[in-house]
Formats: C-alpha cells, sequence, structure tokens
C-alpha cells in the first residue's frame, strides 16, 4: 500500500512543487485548495494520475479525509504582503482555525503533521543571522501581523498539540524562495523585478535598497521539507539559503541576468519591512544533513526562463 499525504495549499507554489516530489518518491498524494492564492495550472499535469487526488476546500472550515493518512503538510496560507494585506482574516484563520483543524485530523488519523511557518516569525530581527532559538521581534497589530502573528500561532498550537497529545509534529521555518510557478504578481522581489525587466519598466526597490535577503531555490527547499518529515526532530528548522544579498545587488543581477537597462527607482519602504533576513541553518545541517546546492545565478535564470515563456510575454 502506497503512504498516503495531504497536502493543503497544493495549488501554490510550494504545494504544487511538493505534490510532484512525494508522488515521484510513491506516495499517494491528496492535494486541497481553495484556490484563493493557488492555480490549477500549477497541478494540473498531475490529475491523469491515479496517485493523485484533489479536494477544493478550505481548512479553515472542518477537514474531513476518508481513508487512512499517513502524513499531513500544512502549506495553505497566503504568504506575500499582497495577499494578506488584501486578505488579512483569512489568513488569520488558516494559520488558526486550519491549523486547528489539521492537527484535529491528524490525532484522528494518526499522522504527522508539518506545518509550513515562515522567517516572518522572527520579525525585523535583533538577531543576525537568525537561529532558531531567537524569539523574533514583531509587532503583532501592525500591517504585516497579520501574517507573522498567524504563523506564530500556528507554531504554539503546533507544539502544544505535540506536547499535551504525543502527536508527532515537524515546524519548518521557510526563508525567501523561488523558481518556477511563482505568482509574478505577488508582490515579492524576485518575480516583481522579474515582471517589470520583461515588460521593460523601471526595477522598484523600497527603501535604499540596503536591506537584505537570503533566497532558496525551490528544488533545495523541497529536499529540505522532505527530509525534514521523515526526520525524528520535532522543534523549528530553519530552511534556506545563507546567502545574503541586499536588495539593490538583487536587482542589479536581475537586470544582468535579463540583458536589460531598466533603471532602478526608490520608493518608501512599508511599514515594519525587515532590514536584514538571514539563516542560521546549522540545525538543518546538523539534523538533516541538509545544505543548499543550487547556486543563485543558475536558479535565477532557470525562473527567468519559466517567467519569460508565459504566454503574456511569449511573441
Amino acid at each position: 500500500m502506497k503512504k498516503r499525504i495531504l497536502i493543503t495549499g497544493a495549488a501554490g507554489f510550494l504545494g504544487s512543487h511538493l505534490s510532484d516530489r512525494f508522488i515521484k518518491e510513491g506516495y499517494h498524494v491528496i492535494g486541497m485548495d481553495n484556490l484563493i492564492t493557488g492555480a490549477l495550472k500549477n497541478i494540473e499535469h498531475l490529475f491523469p494520475l491515479k496517485e493523485f487526488e484533489f479536494y477544493h476546500h478550505d481548512v479553515s472550515r472542518f477537514v474531513y479525509v476518508p481513508g487512512e493518512l499517513d502524513y499531513i503538510l500544512h502549506f495553505a496560507s497566503p504568504a506575500s504582503p499582497i495577499d494578506y494585506l488584501k486578505m488579512p482574516i483569512q489568513t488569520l484563520k488558516v494559520g488558526s482555525l486550519g491549523t486547528h483543524n489539521l492537527l484535529g485530523l491528524a490525532k484522528s488519523k494518526g499522522a504527522r503533521m508539518l506545518i509550513a511557518s515562515t522567517s516572518e516569525v522572527y520579525g525585523d530581527p535583533d538577531v543576525h543571522p537568525q537561529n532558531e532559538d531567537y524569539w523574533g521581534h514583531v509587532n503583532p497589530v501592525g500591517p504585516r501581523g497579520v501574517y507573522d502573528e498567524a504563523k506564530r500561532f500556528q507554531e504554539a498550537i503546533t507544539m502544544a498539540y505535540h506536547t499535551f497529545h504525543n502527536l508527532e509534529t515537524r515546524i519548518v521555518r521557510i526563508f525567501n524562495t523561488y523558481g518556477p510557478r511563482m505568482r509574478l504578481y505577488d508582490g515579492r522581489a524576485l518575480p516583481a523585478f522579474m515582471g517589470q525587466a520583461l515588460r521593460g519598466e523601471d526595477i522598484t526597490v523600497f527603501g535604499d535598497g540596503s536591506q537584505t535577503r537570503s533566497f532558496c531555490y525551490v528544488d533545495d527547499l523541497i529536499e529540505g521539507i522532505y527530509r525534514l518529515l521523515l526526520s525524528d526532530y520535532s522543534s523549528p528548522v530553519n530552511v534556506g539559503n545563507p546567502n545574503e544579498i541586499t536588495i539593490k545587488q538583487f536587482a542589479e543581477e536581475i537586470i544582468a541576468l535579463t540583458g536589460t537597462n531598466q533603471k532602478i527607482v526608490y520608493k518608501p519602504l512599508p511599514t515594519d519591512d525587515p532590514k536584514q533576513r538571514q539563516p542560521d541553518i546549522t540545525r538543518a545541517k546538523s539534523i538533516l544533513g541538509w545544505e543548499p546546492k543550487v547556486d543563485r545565478a543558475e536558479g535565477l535564470k532557470i525562473t527567468y526562463d519559466y517567467f519569460k515563456n508565459l504566454p503574456e510575454f511569449k511573441k
């Protein structure tokens, strides 16, 4: 019998890549998504497979899946600033009610559950690079609080189910990730920069561009998540690429990659935007034997090829 895994947010960027990976590994994948940010085109290649089934459902409501279930990956949530600022209540509900519903399902099925947390639990950090023992510097009532606090609550209730109900749980803290199937208009730096370059627009950098990010290619991230799920480690683990770069330098890399001559224009920094973001991956290295393999230049080229072949850019 194939092991059965439920992946929420399956039609999203990461959820679709996870669905691909677990089918490749011989699992039966049950995808679930309410499609408010996910897109069926990300998983349409899986519909003919008998190893895949899909439920159009909002996990903030009661979740039922018939039959046995071995694992749950909870990746349902708006994840970009444009989305969670437009849908603040849904973001809070999927992180709280949705996580509670899925933990209850995991408990009833005897399934192991992994939640997708985020580097945003660290807020605008006072510690650099960020390690898992750092508790964060978060404004709970600022515009980003709906996402940051949803994820912090998600971690708390997951750990409560682990300690009180002895449920097998895993927590991955995901840092900036990129690759094919990212949404072009989700507001994050990489798709925004590439989209502007492909449209011949100037590149918009918020603030003076000195803020830093660390970009991890999606295949590396999926490998880290896969290893964490199958490990016996229940505390949070950072998964990301520690190669840090300023946003200004990153914009210059995109201009060079795309061969365009756009200027960089500067706009005010959004409220509570973190100044630094770099993962300490010591724990992932020691516990999972994991570290990123894909060089940023290689990953950016693959991603750019994906974007430039989207229908709106093909001539």
